[in-house]
């Protein structure tokens, strides 16, 4: 074909993603960049119920379309309208999810170049307040009748297509058709400049949504290339399709190595807590290790849940790791297992229901907790870790105090070090938690040449 056709969509829906819902009304017209070719439109009934917050805002109510056709019946017509042509739409990965889903379901396969309205019109048109299909009808004078329906929506999708083909005096939009401009792929209210200027560094980077709150936090030894990633492919889940309707802006902060990145992320979750950030929830610590004195005098060791406000001597992931550990302590120094509590209900809630006959003696035996609970901390080590840095000018460094994530950050090159201790001197800190901890202390032993160690303890 030597002249570009466009199939302009617009569809409605029973809801906000392809694999859930369905297809209640489609729009299709065929543009020649000029002038419209031909137009078709037609109620699609989905076989489920329309639900009334998309009745309120489309006026399609479930006895409309209970005559007309069902998708299987259509999906001939709509892929020889569609066939040999660039999928336009307004926000075109949304259609085009529900479309290609709709086609696949019928049993009929179907490729395509795209091509998304809003994106374009935010390179055509920089710099306009908003690019909602309505906001920019007034904005650009385009009339627009029948908001929120697949026919009204479509024209005028139709006329601003047009236009901007008549002002890409730059050849933009020739550029975003091509099938491996990454540009189609971005998420539709995200500015390409924002993915431009990512650098092909390691570090983290930030997703915002609309009123710039982070929903994203991720790592990357290729800022620029696994941001790219998260836009390709074509999953239709509703997570998907939220995650990318969150995505606003980004930024990003360079790190001196992947590693480093992979410490800041974990920070930064732990702080910010991103709507989108789902995987490391499992790595939140979720039982510890007490020690409290009974109204006998005698000391218990248990492990109990974590709560807010009470301290703990060592956390776990899980309950079997912490009895493990009690476990072990309790062979190693021979503690009576009646003072020990392997699990409760509640944090702190150690209730004891033991024989209390022929009970180890006062003194003793709390002398064996107390030597338990001083190998625990003891074998909390001091050390550094010293890697290279964001440039050849600087290094990495990072600082474990006494067994905990102290901070890490960035040093000259050029500077000596002659006590492990001098490296908090250039270190931000972190709050530490125990994947972070397991992280640092796995890296330490793979990379022995890189850890300067403490001399002596630390003070806290």
């Amino acid at each position: 074909m030597k002249k570009n056709e466009y199939a302009i969509v617009d569809i409605e829906t029973t809801g906000g993603n392809a694999s859930g819902s369905r297809i209640t009304e489609i729009c299709i017209i065929i543009h020649d960049g000029i002038q419209v070719l031909d137009r078709w439109e037609t109620l699609v009934n989905p076989q489920k119920e329309i639900p009334l917050p998309i009745f309120a805002l489309t006026g399609i109510n479930n006895e409309m379309v209970a005559g007309a056709p069902i998708f299987d019946d259509i999906a001939e017509k709509v892929l020889e309208l569609l066939e040999g042509r660039i999928f336009v739409a307004h926000n075109v990965n949304f259609d085009h999810s529900f479309v290609k889903h709709e086609l696949e379901h019928a049993g009929l396969k179907w490729t395509t170049r795209k091509l998304c309205t809003v994106r374009a019109a935010r390179k055509v048109r920089p710099g306009l307040p908003s690019y909602s299909l309505g906001n920019l009808c007034r904005t650009l004078d385009i009339p627009l009748t029948r908001a929120h329906r697949a026919g009204g929506d479509a024209d005028a999708t139709a006329i601003l297509l047009s236009r901007l083909l008549l002002w890409d005096e730059g050849g933009e939009i020739a550029k975003m058709i091509k099938r491996n401009s990454h540009d189609q792929n971005l998420p539709p209210n995200l500015p390409q400049s924002d993915f431009e200027q990512l650098p092909e560094k390691p570090g983290v980077y930030y997703f915002y949504n609309q009123v710039g709150k982070v929903v994203y936090v991720g790592k990357a030894k290729n800022i620029k290339k696994r941001v790219a990633q998260h836009f390709s492919g074509h999953k239709i889940t509703p997570q998907r399709q939220n995650f990318m309707r969150d995505i606003h802006s980004i930024s990003h902060e360079v790190c001196g190595t992947e590693f480093m990145a992979l410490l800041l992320e974990c920070c930064e979750i732990k702080k910010l807590w991103p709507l989108h950030n789902r995987a490391l929830k499992k790595f939140e610590p979720k039982f510890g290790l007490y020690h409290y004195e009974a109204r006998s005098g005698y000391k218990y060791l248990g492990i109990g849940k974590l709560a807010k406000g009470q301290t703990c001597v060592e956390h776990f992931f899980s309950l079997h790791e912490g009895v493990k550990l009690l476990l072990s302590l309790a062979g190693e120094f021979s503690i009576d297992h009646r003072f020990c509590h392997y699990g409760v209900q509640d944090a702190g809630d150690f209730i004891i229901k033991s024989n209390t006959s022929n009970l180890p003696d006062l003194k003793q035996h709390n002398a064996k907790v107390e030597e338990a609970l001083d190998h625990i901390l003891g074998s909390r080590l001091s050390f550094g870790i010293v890697d290279k840095g964001r440039s050849v000018e600087e290094r990495s460094c990072i600082w474990v105090e006494n067994g905990h994530f102290y901070g890490m950050g960035y040093m000259p090159s050029d500077v000596g070090i002659t006590e492990a201790t001098e490296l908090k001197d250039y270190v931000t800190p972190y709050h530490s938690n125990r994947y972070i901890m397991q992280l640092i202390t796995g890296y330490a032993e793979k990379y022995p040449g890189r850890v300067l160690r403490a001399e002596v303890p630390v003070e806290e």
